[in-house]
């Protein structure tokens, strides 16, 4: 059952950036990320968020067409996009399992296209633009799995 960490309103990219560098302050290796929504709606910049609080200094794009990018700072990431991703074979093709079950960070875009393959122990991020201006943004960050519970609770 996933818990609701906490809802954020964003009005621009940096607001986006700022949300992923307070998420990456509390994140361990191993920890899951799977970042949803719609094109546009902030997953890369949250991204960057993350990998700047983890240490990361290089210039992190969306890995669209390679799948999965990894970067290295202070952690490890293992950044996928899986928008293009037709079967989970795929992934499995180019040791999704390693990456997932390894000591960096894994952030996942597009996760709910392959929920089915992702461990159960995860953080939930839905992105959706919000009603109020063309660049605002709203940011659900909720998790699940008892990994999280104790580092998580006291902050909802």
């Amino acid at each position: 059952m996933k818990k609701v960490l906490k809802q954020i309103i964003s009005n621009s990219e940096e607001e986006t950036k700022n949300a992923g560098r307070w998420l990456g302050r509390l994140l361990k290796p191993g920890d899951v990320i799977c970042l949803v929504g719609e094109l546009g709606t902030g997953k890369t910049a949250f991204t960057k968020g993350i990998a700047e609080a983890l240490g990361i200094q290089e210039i992190i794009t969306s890995p669209t067409f390679t799948i999965v990018n990894e970067y290295k700072g202070g952690s490890k990431l293992h950044h996928f996009d899986v928008y293009r991703v037709n079967d989970p074979d795929e992934l499995y093709n180019i040791g999704f399992e390693e990456y997932v079950y390894s000591d960096a960070v894994v952030v996942i875009e597009w996760a709910d296209l392959i929920s089915d393959i992702i461990p159960d122990e995860r953080i939930w991020i839905t992105f959706s633009r919000d009603a109020q201006g063309e660049n605002g943004r709203n940011i659900i960050i909720s998790f699940q799995g008892k990994r999280f519970e104790n580092r998580f609770m006291p902050l909802t």
